[in-house]
């Protein structure tokens, strides 16, 4: 069974877990980027879902999740990233897309059939 690795560290929408594991994932939950970071070095997740939370006093960076696109890039090229982002911080959420890649980005309000949608477009894409 793959593993999706689901980082809510706000919330504030819908809880996914029935989804994730009708699509036939099993479901790492954790509340952190440095949570799931530490989660990356014992398994390789087949699928990342993670919040984009925009931090304007960051000098380098414009979020956390940064961090975490940074390791799977590096180190599980074959991970597909899901990002849930606010739409007035669109503009930043762009700039961040300028530097990783990211195969479905939703904005809020997010629902089941959004994060069903997305999650079957991911596997229609992936080689088998």
């Amino acid at each position: 069974m793959s593993t999706l690795i689901s980082i809510m560290e706000i919330g504030g929408y819908p809880d996914f877990a029935p989804v994730y594991r009708e699509m036939g994932y099993e479901l790492v939950s954790v509340k952190s980027v440095r949570k799931a970071l530490s989660n990356m070095k014992k398994r390789s997740p087949a699928v990342l879902v993670a919040e984009f939370n925009f931090q304007s006093d960051f000098r380098d960076r414009t979020s956390s999740l940064e961090s975490i696109l940074a390791t799977i890039q590096g180190q599980h090229p074959g991970c597909k990233v899901i990002v849930l982002y606010e739409q007035e911080v669109e503009h930043a959420f762009a700039r961040l897309q300028e530097h990783y890649h990211i195969d479905a980005a939703l904005s809020f309000p997010v629902t089941m059939d959004n994060m069903r949608c997305a999650l079957q477009q991911l596997q229609i894409n992936s080689p088998a």
